[in-house]
């Protein structure tokens, strides 16, 4: 597996398979034919399916259009590439307007990219152990820790990243409960974070922890909506179920800095597994690699907080995974707002549910973790494309940019 960098990326939103991905694409393209004169964009299957929404074209326009040289998006969402359902092909033009060179390349989500010429751009393989099952039994017989194997493969210099990760989140979970008002876009959702917030502070004890946790998920969420800082855990549209379950647990329990890192380090891990033997695009095997897979990195890391043993702590992963299977992606009007923030304050409080359970338990469970990721890759792989991010199916169904209709009023 690869540095839990690649999990935690720190970037603007609303998308990180289709705004941040599609962005360092073009970055790429861009240092390597800064004599061209002008560029051609091909996007393909979800890209181009929801890439208006999600502003794709816009990412990539601002990087390549830099010198003031004319850029082309076509977009072709019934092509699916058959590597992955997020491709594109970027060509650069010479003089008479004709491809000088082009380069496919695919957006496989969590804002990381891969195609031809990348094998080493996007860091090395750094773990020699790539299921949970075989950290665990290490951990087990190390006596270590998730948070310690992470620090073993990854050096001390990982907390430099994960502090500037764990300042990003607090910023995006505290500028989202200052800020009210209308989220961009053709659907006209208000803010709900900064209310939420209110309307927690005063309830009494359970409810208001839960009121809480929906305000500070929902406070990323919007952010992320209107394109603000945030920190892809594990993508972009997820990005809220993380922050908002450590941000409420640091702010009531008062956990020390130190601690809050080692947790990041879990949930970075438990992201990781997901990553290397799964997915965790949208596009690719639904909602479930996203909302799923940040509901069991924020139980993971609830748990570790709480003094979970490593079987504990991988059975609140499993049940953050489990109870999102087979969760499809159906934005509507392709943009991050409806179904996603409200899942994301969903799946924040099931986190912290994951964990109650766990530690209720010794630990010992029949389904694995890894068994669990197997199943949600087969899952969303059975899955039809109107399903998995191309805005056609589900509650997306029906709705579109230019004729959005709102009548039975959704969330």
């Amino acid at each position: 597996m690869k540095s839990i960098k690649e999990i935690y990326r720190i970037g603007t939103g609303p998308s990180s398979s289709h705004t941040m991905g599609p962005r360092k694409a073009a970055e790429i393209f861009l240092r390597k034919h800064l004599h061209a004169s002008g560029y051609e964009v091909t996007l393909y299957g979800s890209l181009a399916a929801t890439g208006k929404g999600h502003m794709t074209d816009q990412a990539i326009i601002d990087v390549l259009s830099r010198n003031g040289l004319p850029v082309e998006i076509k977009w072709k969402p019934e092509v699916f590439l058959p590597y992955h359902p997020n491709g594109m092909t970027f060509r650069s033009l010479n003089e008479a307007g004709l491809p000088s060179d082009e380069w496919t390349v695919y957006s496989v989500g969590g804002g990381a990219i891969e195609g031809e010429g990348l094998e080493h751009n996007d860091g090395a393989e750094i773990y020699n152990l790539n299921t949970l099952s075989e950290i665990m039994d290490y951990c087990e017989r190390s006596g270590r820790s998730y948070w310690e194997y992470v620090e073993q493969c990854e050096g001390q210099g990982i907390y430099d990243h994960l502090r500037d990760v764990w300042q990003t989140m607090r910023k995006a979970v505290e500028d989202g409960l200052a800020t009210d008002g209308r989220l961009p876009g053709p659907l006209n959702l208000r803010r709900k974070a900064p209310a939420y917030f209110v309307r927690a502070e005063g309830y009494r004890d359970n409810l208001r922890s839960r009121g809480l946790v929906f305000a500070y998920a929902l406070a990323v969420s919007e952010q992320n909506a209107s394109g603000g800082e945030i920190v892809t855990a594990p993508t972009c549209g997820s990005s809220g179920v993380v922050p908002g379950v450590l941000y409420h647990l640091w702010k009531s329990r008062d956990f020390p800095e130190k601690q809050m890192l080692h947790a990041l380090a879990t949930a970075g891990l438990i992201g990781n597994v997901v990553k290397h033997n799964a997915s965790i695009s949208g596009a690719d095997v639904g909602c479930q690699g996203e909302v799923g897979v940040a509901c069991a990195m924020a139980a993971a890391a609830a748990c570790q907080l709480f003094g979970g043993s490593p079987a504990q702590i991988e059975y609140a992963a499993e049940m953050g995974l489990e109870h999102h299977l087979g969760m499809t992606c159906d934005p509507v009007c392709g943009l991050v707002q409806i179904p996603c923030i409200e899942r994301n304050a969903y799946a924040a409080a099931r986190a912290l549910d994951a964990n109650i359970y766990s530690t209720f338990s010794d630990g010992q469970h029949r389904v694995s973790f890894d068994k669990l990721v197997q199943v949600m890759k087969e899952t969303g792989h059975d899955l039809p494309s109107l399903y998995k991010e191309t805005g056609a199916g589900g509650l997306a169904k029906d709705y579109t940019v230019d004729n959005v209709q709102l009548n039975r009023n959704p969330s």
